[in-house]
């Protein structure tokens, strides 16, 4: 699988994603990703899988030198009292003595953003992560984390699909030569009911799914995280690298975005997101 280079965080393109996923359906399914050829996973503090993960790694016959694995620190543990410790117990859960990337998940006014940084960056050093990040971070705080980081960020983590313009976040990441990676990049359910990518689809052969996931990965630097339980998918979402989008057909899904794409903003979380370009 190709990969996406930043910071010499070499992330490969394409994710599985573990959200919302429960234990029983992770053991189920991850192994299955990893023997169809999945490497990159994520997951976080808050999904309560971490354990699960660990697990399907571990028994999964893949070693876990070629997983590139994810998870984020959940907000209530930013404090110097509780980051450290939040993310010893999270390697501990997932079997192992290091993340590849660890994000801090969504932005907590609560905790000065230098704190969090510099415990960031202290697991950093202490080996618990390869490369360090952040996620649901607006234009402006990716700019403040960078600055407050002595470590280079790898990525942000942010929604991104054909309704949602992240334009100002695609450029504040180019600018710090960091990926973006993708969530939600179905929509919530809405791609695959999308005319204009099935047109597009039915031109390559390809789902409106794939055509989605190719989108998002023929953008420079960008990393998108794919989800399913349905082990029939699982080859799907992977058969994305045999073919490309013409100029015109990335213009026509680009198109698509629109003021009130934006699915995922929970209160007292989420931040004050950039406005479309």
């Amino acid at each position: 699988m190709k990969t996406v280079n930043a910071h010499g965080a070499n992330i490969p393109q394409l994710g599985f994603g573990t959200f919302r996923m429960p234990e029983a359906e992770v053991l189920s399914i991850l192994p299955k990703a990893l023997a169809t050829g999945f490497r990159h996973v994520d997951t976080a503090q808050i999904y309560e899988n971490e354990a699960a993960v660990g697990e399907a790694i571990q028994t999964s016959g893949v070693a876990r030198s070629e997983i590139f694995l994810t998870t984020k620190v959940w907000v209530a543990n930013y404090g110097k009292d509780k980051f450290a410790a939040s993310v010893e117990e999270s390697l501990a859960k997932l079997r192992t003595d290091h993340v590849d990337l660890l994000l801090l998940h969504w932005p907590n006014d609560a905790v000065p953003l230098a704190d969090q940084i510099g415990e960031l960056n202290a697991v950093r050093e202490r080996g618990l992560a390869k490369h360090i990040g952040v996620s649901n971070f607006n234009s402006t705080l990716m700019a403040d984390a960078v600055r407050l980081s002595a470590a280079p960020l790898a990525t942000n983590q942010v929604e991104y699909h054909p309704y949602l313009d992240q334009t100002k976040v695609l450029e504040a990441a180019a600018t710090n030569s960091m990926a973006l990676t993708a969530y939600y990049a179905m929509a919530d359910g809405k791609v695959p009911k999308e005319a204009v990518l099935k047109e597009i689809g039915a031109a390559h052969h390809k789902s409106a799914a794939q055509v989605v996931l190719r989108w998002l990965i023929q953008q420079p630097d960008v990393v998108a995280l794919t989800k399913t339980a349905t082990e029939g998918r699982l080859a799907e979402n992977l058969a994305i690298f045999d073919f490309a989008l013409t100029p015109d057909e990335m213009a026509r899904i680009h198109g698509l975005a629109r003021p009130d794409g934006r699915i995922v903003s929970p209160d007292g979380l989420a931040p004050a997101w950039d406005q479309a370009a």
